[in-house]
């Protein structure tokens, strides 16, 4: 029963995150289909899109160092507060007073660059409350990857079928109200566990704000291991994830000429990511960590040589399948490395950086991908993908930090947490 009591804190986390992550699955659609139902203009519904992805770097930059300062829990609740109450107000004016689209876009801006801080703060309260717990963080952090993959593949379903019924605008309250729950359960569910110098930086003057900031980055670099699985993440966020969201559609769109393929698709990903966390739950601590990342990137690359081919769907989704189930291990490991390595009274401020440095390749990928696809043809995209890909493990090989991954590193402060009443 007291090891019962020790977790509840860590399974409100995971369910307050949930919710929040089904909340930001509503938003995704709601949104844009809200835009191009009020407007008629598949232009303003791109711009809305884009206004809400680029405050995700901005607030990775900046926001790590006001989560330090206010403490995670704390952070965590002001933030999905905050982010509820900005999605409600589109609703809100749009039946009352009327919504010009370029108040839509202010609100869509507020809401994303006040809803990221949110996913932090509780990425960093997590592994505090995991060891309170008693459970191995790669045991958690598989648990919380599986959570947030359970969360992403109920968000869009739900949030299409709620549209059906109730509108777009409607939709928009049901999402605000998941925002409002998450913060509930995190400020009475979560205790507040703060790092040894976390009244410090809440009492430093504002002057130092800009340094604290650098602070993230230059821990980053400073950290050989960091650094490197940070670049690493990086390219693969520029060379490899532009495939489900500009490759894919046009594969499916060309090779099969229907989206009904596409989804297939998506779900033999899905299988594999939920497939691939379960892998690590039951495997993780017995693998060496170094072949496991590097294998995983491999693995992925050379089922991307699959699709080259051009072959039948089944063998298609068969690929993807085993690309996820194999690389998906390396994002709790990732997580893993990343909760070992930083201090706790910095995690906001190197997580934020972190996850800034990764998300801006992205757009990038997606614009080169695109680009490539007009220029030449899908096989040639498809080979190009390929061959860069299987050279990010070939590299990672010869890098000496990666072997330090093997040697679980436990600072002091990462495992003294003080309650704070």
């Amino acid at each position: 029963m007291a090891v019962t009591r020790q977790r509840l804190p860590l399974y409100a986390l995971l369910a307050a995150n949930a919710i929040s992550m089904i909340g930001n699955m509503l938003t995704f659609v709601a949104v844009p289909w809200f835009v191009l139902q009020s407007t008629g203009s598949a232009t303003k519904t791109g711009i809305t899109v884009a206004v809400g992805s680029v405050p995700i770097i901005i607030a990775g930059i900046f926001g790590g160092a006001i989560i330090d300062r206010m403490g995670h829990k704390r952070a965590s609740v002001v933030s999905d507060l905050a982010s509820g109450v900005t999605v409600m107000l589109i609703p809100l004016l749009h039946h009352t007073i009327g919504l010009q689209y370029w108040q839509l876009l202010v609100l869509v801006f507020l809401g994303a660059i006040l809803d990221a801080p949110g996913e932090t703060a509780r990425r960093s309260i997590f592994p505090d409350l995991a060891e309170r717990a008693g459970m191995p963080l790669e045991r958690a952090n598989a648990i919380y990857q599986i959570m947030s993959r359970f969360a992403g593949l109920l968000g869009p379903p739900l949030a299409g079928l709620l549209i059906a019924i109730l509108g777009a605008s409607n939709v928009l309250w049901i999402d605000a109200v998941t925002f409002g729950a998450s913060a509930l359960i995190v400020a009475a569910g979560v205790p507040r566990l703060a790092p040894a110098k976390v009244v410090e930086e809440e009492e430093a003057p504002p002057s130092r704000y800009l340094q604290e900031v650098a602070e993230g980055f230059r821990f980053i670099r400073r950290e050989r291991l960091v650094s490197w699985m940070v670049i690493t993440m990086s390219v693969g966020s520029l060379i490899a994830e532009p495939l489900y969201a500009v490759i894919l559609p046009v594969y499916a769109n060309q090779v099969f000429g229907s989206a009904v393929d596409l989804g297939l698709m998506f779900a033999a990903l899905a299988a594999g990511s939920l497939a691939g966390n379960g892998l690590y739950i039951a495997f993780g601590t017995r693998i060496p960590r170094r072949p496991m990342m590097i294998g995983g990137f491999a693995i992925r690359a050379l089922s991307f040589w699959v699709l080259v081919t051009m072959p039948s769907l089944e063998v298609i989704a068969a690929a993807i399948f085993i690309n996820a189930l194999f690389l998906e291990p390396v994002n709790p490991l990732y997580m893993t490395i990343m909760q070992e390595r930083v201090p706790a009274r910095m995690r906001g401020r190197v997580f934020g950086a972190s996850m800034a440095i990764a998300m801006s390749t992205r757009p990038l990928g997606m614009i080169g991908y695109g680009y490539l696809l007009e220029a030449t043809s899908l096989q040639t995209t498809l080979i190009f993908l390929a061959s860069v890909n299987l050279l990010l493990p070939l590299g990672m090989l010869l890098v000496p930090a990666f072997h330090a991954m093997e040697k679980p590193l436990r600072r002091p402060e990462t495992e003294r947490a003080a309650r704070v009443p």
